[in-house]
């Protein structure tokens, strides 16, 4: 059972469940709202926007009230990322895909996190409550969900999930967000999923998703459903 929750301070709706499983009636409202969720997650950047950062990822704020200071640069731009690995400037990001194996994959599940790399840091960031998410196995092929974050995209949530064996203390990947089961389904095979996604780079796939991206993935996990 789920609920759509106003927050009338910041305007936003954030469809949160009350139980771990949801019903096919639930996931279709989600669907509903994905695009709110998308404009969401585009409008916290755009909020949490600086000039500058200790890692050097310059961005510049839409709301600094300084229109001779933006002139004609990008509003927002990851410094970590190429552009390929970006959904172009004029689309919303309305789901994720986060990467593991068989090994990572248990201890994804067990401290319900996932996460990336250092260099997505910024790019995880941009995730807030209610994203449908999903975890691609590359050892089996298969892509698991229906997840969704249960917090905002932050840094080393957990300092020493996965930790490095070389740097005690440290994650190996730091670009994390806290995740929670919204349907349970059995993982889609890649000639399912492959074609829905943006490729790069020969077999590489944007784990980035366009609404229509995520919406298209929904469809097809909601045909899986145990």
């Amino acid at each position: 059972m789920s609920i759509i929750k106003n927050n009338v301070s910041t305007g936003s709706s954030l469809w949160q469940p009350q139980h771990g499983i949801a019903s096919a009636n639930e996931l279709q409202g989600w669907r509903t709202v994905a695009s709110r969720l998308a404009f969401d997650s585009q409008l916290r950047k755009m909020e949490e926007n600086q000039c500058a950062n200790e890692d050097g990822c310059y961005r510049k704020s839409l709301f600094s009230g300084i229109s001779e200071q933006l002139g004609n640069s990008k509003w927002y731009s990851y410094k970590t990322l190429p552009p390929a690995e970006l959904l172009p400037r004029n689309e919303v990001m309305g789901g994720y895909i986060f990467v593991c194996n068989n090994e990572t994959m248990q201890e994804d599940l067990r401290r319900q996190l996932f996460g990336l790399p250092h260099k997505y840091r910024d790019s995880v960031r941009a995730i807030t409550p209610g994203l449908p998410l999903f975890l691609y196995n590359y050892t089996c092929h298969q892509l698991h969900g229906v997840f969704q974050a249960v917090s905002f995209g932050g840094s080393n949530i957990e300092p020493t999930a996965w930790e490095d064996k070389k740097c005690r203390g440290e994650s190996r990947f730091p670009a994390q967000v806290r995740i929670g089961f919204k349907k349970k389904c059995k993982p889609l095979e890649e000639d399912a999923f492959r074609p829905i996604l943006y490729h790069y780079d020969g077999p590489k796939f944007r784990l980035q998703l366009s609404v229509p991206e995520a919406l298209a993935l929904l469809d097809l996990f909601n045909q899986k459903e145990l």
